[in-house]
């Protein structure tokens, strides 16, 4: 991951800049139908279908606040794995939420709650929170936190968690229309609505030492521009997305997230795990929505 300046927390590496050749219509449709048919069918595992007896309890605000926060640098063991990408997980996801205050995050047994959401995230814009699964009350999200760090699960650490909250809690629905599909093997980026495919970029993606992970499904969590790099002007997107290979491959203090960000060097296998994109194509992306739906297949 090549970030590594985000504002209230650490310094980013600064980018190069340049452009990359983008493939034909023709081309880029052949490549993304290829994509889409990579990417396996939704089973929720028996962990994220389990139910309670137990009556909710809703929490007083000092127990809220003593949880820790699910954010892009943080490790909270109670989360769930959410490794699994597809159409189905992409499409389910079509509403982006806010949260008007903090929210509690339940593991597997939606009784004990493991993190919380902050109402607003480390940008201190509103927390973007995207439900996968509907279930009565209760809403399983994606999170930006980690479950575990790669070094401390043998360099398999899974790249994306989940966690239940109340539905109650969702405020603000947001369409997600669109969604982002990239191949690591075509080292291509899609954006498509429904299935219809819109626009196909080449990139950039992970050394073989530094993969980009792949078999999953994130969302955009939050974009900024940061002024000590060159191509200010192109915004970073960060994904929910981590490393599942090493806790920091840049280096630093940017928790291993995976983002999206302009590179003069965009294609081929040549980053920390970033997805490096050109100027063309971060204008695509940036022109989504937060909690746009990215499913990383091989």
């Amino acid at each position: 991951m090549t970030v590594r300046r985000v504002a209230l927390a650490a310094a980013i590496a600064a980018l190069v800049a340049g452009l990359v050749i983008a493939a034909t219509v023709g081309w880029s449709q052949q490549t993304a139908r290829h994509t889409m048919s990579q990417i396996p069918r939704m089973h929720p595992t028996g962990e994220a279908r389990h139910t309670t007896t137990t009556a909710y309890r809703p929490l007083p605000s000092a127990e809220i606040e003593a949880l820790p926060e699910a954010r892009y640098n943080t490790v909270i063991a109670g989360l769930m794995a959410a490794t699994d990408p597809s159409a189905d997980a992409g499409l389910s996801a079509a509403i982006a939420y806010s949260i008007g205050t903090d929210t509690p995050i339940y593991g597997v047994d939606r009784i004990t709650p493991v993190g919380r959401f902050g109402a607003n995230d480390f940008l201190g814009g509103p927390t973007v929170v995207v439900p996968i699964e509907m279930d009565g009350d209760w809403a399983r999200v994606l999170t930006p936190a980690r479950k575990v760090l790669p070094s401390e699960s043998g360099g398999a650490a899974p790249a994306q968690t989940a966690g239940w909250i109340r539905a109650e809690a969702l405020i603000d629905p947001t369409p997600l229309p669109r969604r982002i599909l990239v191949s690591i093997a075509g080292q291509t980026l899609t954006i498509v609505a429904g299935e219809t495919v819109e626009q196909t970029f080449r990139v950039g993606v992970g050394m073989p030492s530094t993969p980009t992970p792949h078999g999953v499904t994130g969302y955009l969590q939050a974009r900024y521009l940061d002024p000590a790099q060159n191509q200010a002007r192109h915004p970073v997107q960060l994904t929910s997305l981590h490393s599942t290979t090493a806790d920091e491959p840049f280096g630093g203090s940017d928790g291993g997230l995976i983002g999206m960000h302009y590179e003069r060097t965009a294609t081929g296998a040549v980053s920390h795990g970033c997805i490096r994109l050109s100027s063309t194509a971060i204008e695509a992306v940036d022109a989504l929505p937060l909690g746009t739906p990215i499913s990383i297949v091989p």
